[in-house]
């Protein structure tokens, strides 16, 4: 399983592609792998680079590419495309989905209904510990809009009218 949980979680005085080295050494992935998940997400020209200096959508690939140094079938995505710009969050979205198309399980927590409604096939949401919902994206929106809408305005008082 690979995971994204913290994005920032790199040390700051290090390029991305040591980050990943250590990642990698720890795990006895072979170096190899390194510079093929940097080109898979797009860093290969700042991969000597300092990630102090990333944008946090510089920050977010180079997490994403840790969660992939074990090429896992099961991947977690913790709020992925917060704060990042629309450029961004569409590559990090159309990303999630090529990763699913691959055969991957992707697993995505997000408070961004929205977002997941672009993003995702199936959805669990989840409220104070509870199981509030474990269906398809589409029925889930079904259940949870109405088919029409009210629409309330004051009522006006005899004699306010002038003709």
């Amino acid at each position: 399983m690979g995971a994204l949980l913290d994005a920032k979680a790199v040390h700051g005085g290090r390029s991305a592609r040591q980050h990943l080295l250590c990642l990698a050494q720890l795990s006895g992935i072979p170096a190899r792998r390194v510079d093929e998940v940097l080109g898979v997400v797009g860093l290969q020209n700042v991969a000597r680079k300092r990630s102090k200096g990333f944008s946090l959508g510089m920050g977010q690939r180079l997490g994403i590419a840790a969660a992939l140094l074990g090429d896992p079938q099961v991947l977690l995505f913790d709020e992925p495309v917060n704060g990042l710009d629309p450029e961004g969050i569409l590559w990090v979205r159309n990303f999630m989905k090529q990763l699913a198309s691959e055969g991957r399980t992707v697993f995505v927590s997000s408070h961004l209904m929205s977002e997941m409604a672009l993003t995702a096939d199936h959805l669990i949401v989840i409220g104070r510990g509870q199981l509030l919902a474990d269906m398809s994206v589409k029925d889930f929106i079904s259940y949870n809009s109405a088919d029409f809408a009210r629409v309330r305005t004051p009522r006006a008082t005899r004699g306010s009218a002038r003709s």
